[in-house]
């Protein structure tokens, strides 16, 4: 067990600065070393990890001695070949950010990969960890006495601009319901505990990105749509997203129902878009609604301001990365977001991007051995 866990970071774009943030703050962890290729990024980085050093290659990175485990929050379309690149050389324990790929073509080597990888691999999805959402997830089964419907809704802000635009691009990112949702389609497993077995969709790019030009090409992603999934137990799930909706009171509102009653998570957005002349930003809540007796009770849930302030995901990526120091720590045994947890979600939004595209339902190939127990 390592006195101090020292990571290595792929990428230190906005993502990977917000997962800095966040190591500074778990006692007995450091960044030791980081590879980021864009120079502005890398110098922004240097703020929020100063002793590391900084290396010009995942190869280089890989040859640093002092290091336990790797972040890698690189762009979407770069997941695949680093993991096999470090698989290759030094399989050390991997925390991987979403998307964990973006194109069908690389579930043979993802296949590869986890067949092979010695170490414990997590995958980044920061939306469990949220307060408000792993109260709901705790209280879901209880509350409403066996879910049969799920809604989760997020309206806001356009798609942020990153290094070279490639969160502009299907072919980079996945598309929106894969780089943005899959979120969304791993708490819908998580929260059913089923398998999902049909994906219907319907979406445009109707407000944003519509005017920008890169080498002549304008974007092509999605910025709003719905999505209906059916899981195997019967139960069915909705994704209702809209990315021009910043003057929300609340980003995301997760509600689960059943026979029993009803459940709510409201998260607010980041607190740095919150118009200050509004007073205090909003405080998350969890709304408990019974059907017998009546009676809605309304509990804020806030997250203490220096986590809340180290990030844009409602405290969420601290309380990640403290279960993935665990693992590195060897006091957990497993990770808590699995490979598979990864891939199902990215099928879900491939299946989503597809559906909206053909307008026709996209039927889902059940695992042969589920993470998940309908």
């Amino acid at each position: 067990m390592p006195a101090k866990v020292r990571y290595g970071v792929i990428g230190c774009g906005m993502m990977g600065q917000e997962h800095l943030r966040n190591i500074a703050l778990l006692p007995d962890t450091e960044v030791t070393v980081i590879f980021e290729p864009d120079t502005g990024m890398a110098q922004a980085a240097a703020e929020f990890a100063p002793g590391a050093v900084f290396v010009d290659s995942v190869d280089a990175l890989l040859d640093i001695e002092a290091l336990d485990c790797i972040l890698i929050a690189s762009p979407n379309h770069c997941h695949i070949p680093q993991m096999e690149e470090i698989g290759r050389k030094r399989p050390l324990p991997l925390l991987v950010e979403k998307p964990l790929f973006t194109d069908p073509k690389e579930l043979a080597a993802l296949d590869a990969f986890k067949a092979s990888y010695p170490a414990p691999v997590w995958v980044a999805m920061e939306y469990r960890y949220m307060p408000p959402i792993a109260a709901l997830i705790e209280q879901a089964e209880e509350t409403t006495g066996g879910i049969k419907m799920l809604t989760i809704r997020e309206h806001r802000f356009p798609f942020l601009d990153k290094v070279g635009a490639w969160n502009r691009f299907n072919r980079y990112s996945g598309g929106t319901f894969v780089e943005k949702c899959c979120h969304f389609f791993d708490l819908m497993r998580l929260i059913m505990k089923c398998e999902p077995v049909r994906v219907m969709a319907s979406a445009g790019q109707d407000a944003n990105h519509k005017e920008e030009r890169y080498d002549g090409e304008q974007p092509d992603i999605l910025d709003n749509g719905y999505v209906i999934v059916d899981f195997e137990n019967g139960a069915r799930a909705m994704l209702e997203l809209c990315m021009f909706a910043e003057g929300s009171r609340y980003q995301e509102e997760v509600s689960a129902v059943g026979p029993a009653g009803k459940i709510e998570a409201l998260v607010p957005g980041p607190g740095r878009f919150w118009p200050k002349d509004l007073g205090e930003a909003p405080v998350p809540q969890l709304i408990v609604s019974p059907r017998h007796p009546k009676g809605p009770r309304q509990i804020d849930i806030p997250v203490d301001p220096a986590i809340l302030d180290a990030g844009d995901h409602n405290g969420s990526t601290f309380y990640q990365h403290q279960g993935f120091v665990a693992v590195v720590r060897g006091e957990k045994q497993l990770p808590e977001v699995s490979l598979e947890d990864g891939r199902r979600a990215v099928e879900m939004g491939l299946a989503a991007q597809q559906s909206a595209r053909t307008g026709q339902v996209v039927v889902l190939k059940t695992p042969a051995v589920s993470s998940v127990a309908c």
